[in-house]
């Protein structure tokens, strides 16, 4: 009897996608002989070609409406897929939308919002649970009981290139380039940086293109840091995270890789992010949350990540 098809919709940014690592394992185990696909987005889909409870990963392009080529290909590849249960864990408009791109007779069993789902997840106040919870409770509504955290535990990397002290501590002092808002002041980082190492704790840097400026200047200021900006993967940042001390940093993606990594992590919070609604998790995760992160001061800060 040939292996049953399921396809796994997750796009997302990276903190999303981390978050739901639980929920594909989740799947895996609900259906062991499956064949797994996973349908993403084109910047995670060679790291997402590693996880165990995938088969394979399609990389989603999300054409705009006026790309008929493109959607005719994307209708066809999920057409021809053979697919018998879709889990849509992304429940946006678009990922609903893919339930009509199926041939009408040949729909598969649909676990999301999309309407027509046949395993929909029917609950009203869906989008004021924590998306952790909101992706439990709609794999229990598909049949699926038991839904574990994030869980980063399969990534490997050789991180010894990098040629860190120890112990080092991740600081992720950027963030969305878009909402500036979420970013805790620069001045207070270097301020971080310095007490960490006068704890003989090395500061590693952590960031993207978006990030190169900024890391370089606090680098300058603060002989001793060590700064990684756009030098790691995800891949890299995962195994960094397991052997570093702590990590602080803004509510973005790499936060979430180094939570789901078990490192003990301090989230900070502006009023632009709701931490009831998307905040890593875990044992050793803590979080801080002010309307203004100017007003949230270092002391209390630092008293935070002493307690971690």
């Amino acid at each position: 009897m040939p292996a049953e098809n399921i396809l796994i919709i997750r796009h997302g940014a990276l903190g999303d996608l981390v978050q739901s690592t639980g929920p594909f394992r989740a799947i895996r185990e609900h259906h062991p002989k499956a064949q797994i696909t996973l349908l993403t987005t084109p910047p995670f889909a060679m790291f997402m070609g590693n996880c165990p409870w995938v088969d394979q990963v399609w990389q989603d392009h999300r054409p705009q409406w006026f790309q008929f080529a493109d959607w005719r290909r994307l209708r066809r590849r999920l057409a021809d897929g053979g697919f018998a249960r879709v889990y849509d864990l992304q429940t946006s408009s678009r990922s609903s939308f893919y339930l009509w791109a199926f041939p009408r007779r040949h729909r598969p069993e649909w676990s999301g919002i999309a309407r027509g789902a046949s395993h929909p997840h029917a609950n009203p106040g869906r989008d004021l649970m924590h998306t952790l919870d909101r992706q439990a409770e709609q794999l229990a509504m598909a049949g699926i009981a038991v839904v574990p955290g994030a869980d980063l535990s399969w990534v490997a990397a050789d991180v010894d290139r990098f040629e860190l002290q120890r112990p080092h501590a991740l600081v992720v002092p950027g963030g969305s380039a878009h909402r500036r808002g979420k970013r805790w002041p620069a001045d207070y980082y270097l301020d971080i940086c310095q007490r960490l190492l006068a704890a003989a704790i090395q500061p590693v840097l952590i960031g993207g293109p978006d990030e190169v400026i900024l890391n370089r200047v606090l680098a300058e200021q603060c002989p001793g840091v060590r700064d990684l900006a756009e030098q790691t993967g995800i891949e890299d940042l995962a195994v960094l995270a397991r052997g570093a001390k702590l990590a602080i940093g803004n509510d973005t993606g790499p936060m979430h890789v180094a939570a789901a990594s078990g490192c003990p992590s301090l989230v900070l919070f502006s009023d632009q992010s709701d931490p009831d609604l998307c905040a890593p998790r875990g044992a050793n995760v803590m979080t801080l949350r002010a309307p203004d992160l100017a007003a949230l001061p270092v002391d209390r800060v630092w008293r935070e990540l002493e307690n971690l």
